[in-house]
């Protein structure tokens, strides 16, 4: 049988089991909470009080703070991009046998998407009243980035989409909740809570990922550890490869707000590492058995490559320049 075919056998398979991911990993639309939950009510008596609390609060964040907050606002923001590839994949179907019928993969990603929008909007809508930002260059960022799209090396393949999805949940992850630490440290208690709370939405939809995986193994082990092994050996690259501020070239903007990142401890090489080695111990990488020659190698590789970007990630040196954005240049340094 050809691999696209026993690919599209396995998500058949595991396609019987989505709904009950989507009941154990989602929140329906009416339990959920909603960006206003989060955000000053601007019908409420004491709005004003809100907006300057906000502001002034703001006023104690630093530089490469708002920086980092800006990429991850834009790259949740992103999302028209993520849904139509996640779509895209071998095995996802708009629709049923008949018309208005759902396939479960596309209802996963829809609702996943859903849960997902709702991240954009609220880290919009703070920075939009924190008036620490210059929205309109952030406005063109984004919709750069929809419009450049992005090419994370998966092709229509479940199995390397879903080591990426896996691998990128956990990363917004730790990316929001660090951030959140930051603001909470500054007396900033509003922004704290809205990145701890998407960090559990991430959390909850890595769970998910990293379960659709791991039922792959049980149908197709060999074929799931090269797929693992390919994405690993290419590097699983950032959503917003491809940043860029208004007249910079395609991801001209990446490095910079990546070296900002690190020089914080929002994300750096030594998370990226510690995701892969989670990844593998959840996966139990180590105890796979039956495998073809190939993929005993691509095991290996898997169990050695943790060490091996330590030794690498120890010679590496972080750019301690700012770079000054269009984003929050119009501010000042902060």
């Amino acid at each position: 049988m050809a691999l696209d075919n026993i690919r599209l056998e396995v998500m058949n398979t595991v396609e019987k089991q989505v709904d009950g991911f989507i009941e154990k990993y989602l929140i329906p639309v009416e339990d959920i909470w909603q960006p206003t939950d989060l955000l000053p009510n601007l019908q409420g008596e004491n709005y004003m009080d809100e907006l300057t609390q906000i502001r002034e609060e703001a006023k104690e964040l630093e530089y490469d703070f708002w920086v980092v907050l800006v990429a991850d606002m834009v790259t949740e923001e992103a999302l028209p991009t993520y849904e139509s590839w996640l779509m895209d994949m071998e095995g996802v179907k708009q629709h049923g046998k008949s018309q208005g019928e759902e396939n479960s993969w596309s209802k996963w990603v829809r609702h996943w998407t859903g849960e997902e929008n709702r991240h954009g909007d609220t880290l919009n809508k703070y920075l939009y009243l924190s008036g620490r930002v210059n929205m309109r260059e952030i406005e063109k960022t984004t919709q750069y980035l929809i419009n450049d799209g992005f090419d994370i090396g998966t092709g229509r393949d479940p199995y390397k989409n879903f080591v990426y999805t896996s691998f990128q949940e956990l990363a917004t992850n730790i990316s929001h909740k660090r951030v959140g630490q930051l603001a909470k440290k500054k007396g900033n208690k509003m922004l704290g809570k809205m990145c701890n709370i998407i960090a559990g939405d991430e959390m909850r939809h890595y769970m998910a990922y990293r379960e659709f995986v791991k039922t792959i193994f049980e149908h197709d082990p060999s074929e799931m550890m090269l797929a693992f092994h390919d994405m690993m050996k290419r590097k699983i690259v950032m959503p917003a490869q491809f940043l860029r501020e208004s007249g910079q070239g395609i991801a001209e903007a990446f490095e910079n707000f990546s070296n900002a990142a690190q020089r914080l401890g929002v994300y750096t090489t030594y998370d990226y590492i510690e995701i892969l080695e989670k990844l593998n111990a959840y996966w139990e990488i180590d105890k796979m058995r039956s495998l073809t020659d190939e993929a005993e190698k691509a095991r290996d590789y898997l169990m050695k490559l943790p060490d091996r970007m330590r030794r690498i990630a120890g010679r590496m040196a972080i750019p301690e320049d700012q770079h000054i954005f269009k984003w929050v240049e119009a501010n000042g340094r902060l």
